[in-house]
């Protein structure tokens, strides 16, 4: 075993927030509001879209009068509006955090999505004060098919990638963080069902939620004595 661990690094939607209805059921709860009958598979059609790609389709689809922009803007302000009001937390976040913060092992948070969604939630959920830092991709300047965000977490948490965990859903994330020397985690989420069994493979560790990582964790790593 390479354990113990020194630090970790969590994504945030899918592994610590249970976001994924905030993206799968976008398009359609916006066009139910604006009062018109949602398409079948519709969640289907849109959710590989980007926001703009999506926007174009819905005007059309539905004949909408607003610009592509006004589209744009408004489903941005839904998205901010689920993350400061109503994305919970995942099963068992809270019990692996407070063991980690027992243990004194630090942990940082490393996200695609905007620092303002992801603290909100973080906060309104209870999680924010376990975290030593949060780093996001758009504040880095690069996506998570480059190891930077990474690599910047661990420098500030002062531990080496062979020493430090980093717990990703997302399949192309995962390989990322292991390829630049991370131990790496993979959590199941329904958004990456067709890629389970590749990050099945990839995974140093693989487990369905937060609590199985957990008890790999303090049984694997010993209790986790540094």
């Amino acid at each position: 075993m390479i354990f113990p661990i020194k630090a970790v690094i969590f994504d945030a939607d899918g592994v610590l927030l249970d976001s994924l209805s905030v993206w799968k059921e976008l398009g359609k709860r916006y066009i139910t509001d604006l009062g018109y009958q949602p398409v079948a598979e519709m969640d289907e059609i849109l959710f590989p879209m980007s926001m703009e790609q999506g926007a174009d389709w819905l005007k059309n689809r539905f004949t909408l009068a607003y610009s592509e922009e006004k589209i744009v803007m408004d489903l941005k302000s839904r998205i901010r509006k689920y993350y400061f009001e109503e994305v919970p937390a995942k099963s068992g976040a809270r019990e692996l955090l407070q063991c980690l913060a027992e243990q004194k092992i630090p942990a940082a948070v490393a996200t695609s999505s905007p620092r303002e969604h992801i603290c909100r939630a973080l906060e309104r959920n209870g999680l924010l004060s376990f975290f030593d830092k949060i780093y996001t991709t758009s504040e880095i300047g690069e996506s998570k098919h480059s190891p930077r965000v990474y690599l910047t977490a661990a420098e500030a948490l002062g531990t080496k990638p062979s020493r430090t965990l980093v717990v990703e859903d997302s399949l192309y994330a995962l390989q990322t963080a292991g390829n630049a020397g991370f131990l790496t985690a993979g959590i199941y989420d329904a958004l990456g069902e067709p890629d389970q069994e590749q990050l099945k493979k990839d995974a140093y560790i693989y487990c369905r939620d937060l609590t199985e990582l957990q008890n790999y964790i303090f049984t694997e790593n010993g209790g986790n004595q540094r």
